[in-house]
């Protein structure tokens, strides 16, 4: 079993959270600054609740801090996370691009 250093990101729990349209749009609407929950909850065919559930796995996550005063919430989007995410699916993106560059390479071979 691996350990996981205490400063490893938590992938499952980034690609968790983001696993959800409604928490993938909520990440859209944090990248033009940030958003009281009301106001991400507005375009949301969803109760407030439900979308203040889906706002705490992104919380949880790591991806949005949430501001509180008194009854008022302000959410903003964090970035590194999604810097860690990025650069874990860049490693097999390299990965396949040269295996699909291997395989052109064979079949260009074969047709000569």
């Amino acid at each position: 079993m691996v350990e996981r250093q205490s400063n490893d990101p938590d992938l499952d729990a980034i690609f968790g959270a983001l696993a959800h349209p409604t928490r993938r749009d909520l990440i859209e609407q944090l990248a033009g600054g940030p958003k009281s929950v009301g106001d991400l909850a507005e375009p949301h065919d969803t109760s407030l609740a439900a979308v203040s559930k889906h706002l705490q796995v992104l919380e949880d996550a790591g991806l949005i801090e949430v501001e509180k005063d008194g009854r008022f919430r302000r959410c903003h989007l964090e970035a590194a996370p999604l810097s860690d995410a990025f650069g874990w699916l860049t490693r097999y993106r390299v990965f396949w691009e040269d295996r699909f560059d291997a395989l052109a390479d064979h079949l260009e071979a074969d047709d000569r």
